[in-house]
């Protein structure tokens, strides 16, 4: 669907005057620059409303110390649209330390601050303190997550579900294209939003008697007393996390509900393409220019968005309960129209950067009863071992890529999204994968084993070290075979639920082994309503319902990380000590299988790291940016690269 606008979207009172637009019917506020572009969840929720008929205007990054800037737009006829923008604000502003970012890629030239703690809720309080009781509807990344009763890792404590603490009507939740529009058709034709009833959608309800089909999981208070409760309903919120077969899920909040309706349907493929071939600009608003743009653009720019959805399921990642397990793609036609447009573009330098989505090599539902009786219940696609009924092709998405390639204008493609390795071992052509080498590598291929012991493995949801070491030899052989020099650069992470100072000294000499020497790795970032930060809370894999080891002080973590790069001289002092924790002085000497050398250190900790330490300890309680919200006393306290936005990447 090609609509002929050629304009962004108003953002200020002079915008709606020139378009003779007396009152907006929708007002959206969010925590992002405005950058219209399909891989920011604004951008598409606002044109997919536009494309149905109604206006839209857009107030990003209001200033939030009082209800002024949110005035600018007006009241709008029907009510407002609320997120903190394409990251989890707090993911946004805080490293896993707890230390203040110094930039933000998604404000203008990068500047870190422009949005509070908190976003959605201080947002909502401040739309209140403006309008009182004009319609709200919550959504994105932040919104979605925090839907149930949480814990948030900030604060160390359990929250409320979003939408109390915010005072909104409505959470739209996951990906929505498909609840807004039905929320919004419902308001035109005067029903209350209160009083709608939407699938994807979560409201607040005094009574639940008019719902009979649903499942009552452990209140609010019950889960913040008792982790083996928290826990479990964690586990049942993941089970009916499905549009077929999932089941409405209910949870006491003191005297109310919060009633979860199940998903929203996913958009078939020619849905999904009417929804990346809307009227986009394809760039930040011209009001950004003189700051530098928004860095957050240049990543995406010349990437196309193929797919969406993730049946991989790893536990520390957000995707299955924010996108789905089930995997929907794009026709080859729509992409190749988008393709033949950017190159039409002054900047287009010949490059695509890339074509995926969460994970770049899935086209599809892993198997065809997905489409009619939904995602299993009782076990994952790929983990512990691949399922029997999975469909492992490659023959379209090799296609299309093959189809991009023959575009005029276009030099090379690139795949920088990530490749489930595991699924692609599981593909008996081997044609893809030859194509991959010889084609879409640019010296260096990313993927995600995240760690190398088994037992690990087995919290993540993740396939054992033998996929991975096989998927390695095959690509060398490959590559070699076409005469390429290219390396497999694998992303790890450290201190996840399982992992103890064995588990990361057995990661560290695999390295070692394989002369790997990464810039940077992952310390676990325990981000809301994933199973991996369940079990950091709890002790407790949601999964299996049993207990599981957590490192959570803040020594052992710096250990862990520590070993991923026990070459590197700043580290030597916190590798040694790991290293006589764990009884292992044999790999301290001069052999060529130890980590490091032996010799006198200084045993006193440096001023940075007392420091370190003591914002630990001190978590965000004196950094707080947050402020007008009047139904919790603790507010104003990511591409994560998990948190799954609306187009989430690697």
């Amino acid at each position: 669907m090609i609509m002929a606008n050629n304009q962004f979207l108003p953002v200020t009172a002079h915008d709606l005057k020139q378009r003779g637009i007396e009152q907006l019917d929708f007002v959206y506020v969010c925590g992002d620059a405005y950058v219209d572009h399909p891989s920011f969840g604004h951008a598409i929720i606002s044109r997919c409303l536009e494309a149905d008929g109604f206006t839209v205007g857009i107030i990003p990054q209001p200033d939030w110390h009082s209800a002024d800037d949110f005035k600018r737009l007006g009241k709008p006829k029907y009510g407002f649209l609320v997120s903190s923008g394409n990251i989890d604000s707090m993911v946004n502003h805080y490293t896993v330390n707890k230390k203040i970012r110094s930039s933000d890629m998604y404000s203008p030239g990068g500047r870190a601050g422009m949005r509070p703690d908190r976003a959605v809720i201080v947002y909502c309080n401040r739309i209140r303190e403006a309008y009182g009781d004009v319609p709200i509807i919550i959504g994105g990344i932040e919104a979605s997550l925090r839907r149930f009763a949480h814990f948030d890792y900030w604060s160390d404590s359990v929250r409320r579900s979003v939408i109390f603490d915010s005072r909104a009507d409505v959470i739209s939740y996951g990906m929505g294209e498909r609840s807004i529009i039905e929320l919004a058709r419902a308001m035109r034709d005067g029903i209350n939003l209160a009083d709608t009833d939407v699938d994807g959608c979560c409201y607040i309800r005094k009574e639940i008697d008019y719902t009979k089909d649903f499942i009552l999981l452990p209140s609010y208070e019950e889960v913040k007393e008792d982790k083996y409760l928290y826990a479990k309903a964690t586990k049942i919120q993941y089970e009916e996390q499905d549009s077929i077969r999932g089941k409405c899920l209910v949870q006491k909040h003191g005297d109310r509900y919060l009633v979860q309706n199940k998903p929203a349907k996913f958009l078939n493929e020619s849905e999904l393409d009417k929804v990346y071939e809307l009227p986009y600009m394809n760039d930040c608003h011209p009001m950004y220019k003189d700051s530098g743009g928004v860095p957050a653009l240049s990543e995406v720019k010349f990437s196309v968005a193929y797919n969406r959805g993730c049946f991989g399921a790893c536990s520390f990642c957000a995707l299955a309960v924010h996108q789905g397990r089930v995997v929907q793609s794009r026709s080859s036609e729509s992409v190749i129209r988008e393709v033949k447009r950017m190159t039409k573009y002054p900047d287009f330098k010949g490059n695509i950067h890339d074509v995926g989505g969460p994970t770049a090599n899935f086209s599809g539902p892993a198997c065809d009863k997905q489409l009619t009786k939904g995602t299993c219940k009782d076990r994952q696609c790929l983990y512990p071992k691949p399922c029997p009924a999975i469909k492992a092709s490659h023959e379209k998405y090799a296609n299309l890529l093959r189809e991009i390639r023959n575009v005029d204008g276009v030099k090379r493609v690139f795949i920088r999204s990530g490749i489930r390795y595991d699924y692609l071992m599981q593909d008996k052509n081997e044609k893809f994968f030859k194509d991959l080498c010889s084609h879409y590598v640019s010296g260096q291929l990313r993927v995600a084993p995240e760690h190398i012991s088994d037992r690990v493995l087995n919290c993540m949801g993740k396939p054992k070290r033998q996929v991975y070491d096989k998927f390695c030899e095959k690509f060398y052989l490959l590559s070699k075979r076409i005469g390429k020099q290219q390396y497999v650069v694998p992303y790890l992470m450290s201190s996840h639920p399982a992992s103890t100072l064995n588990d990361a000294i057995e990661l560290a000499l695999y390295m070692k082994r394989h002369n790997f020497h990464p810039e940077q790795v992952q310390d676990f970032y325990p981000t809301p309503f994933t199973k991996s930060t369940c079990m950091f809370y709890t002790g407790i894999d949601p999964t299996t319902m049993e207990k599981v080891y957590v490192p959570k002080t803040f020594e052992e973590k710096q250990m862990q990380r520590a070993l991923l790069q026990y070459d590197k001289k700043e580290n030597r002092r916190m590798v040694e000590k790991a290293l006589k924790l764990a009884g292992r002085l044999d790999l301290i000497g001069y052999g060529s299988g130890c980590l490091i050398r032996p010799g006198s250190q200084n045993k006193d900790k440096s001023q940075e790291e007392k420091n370190e330490n003591s914002r630990w300890k001190n978590g965000v309680s004196k950094n707080k940016r947050g402020t007008g919200n009047r139904s919790s006393k603790n507010e104003g306290s990511r591409s994560s690269r998990r948190s799954g936005g609306n187009n989430s990447r690697r």
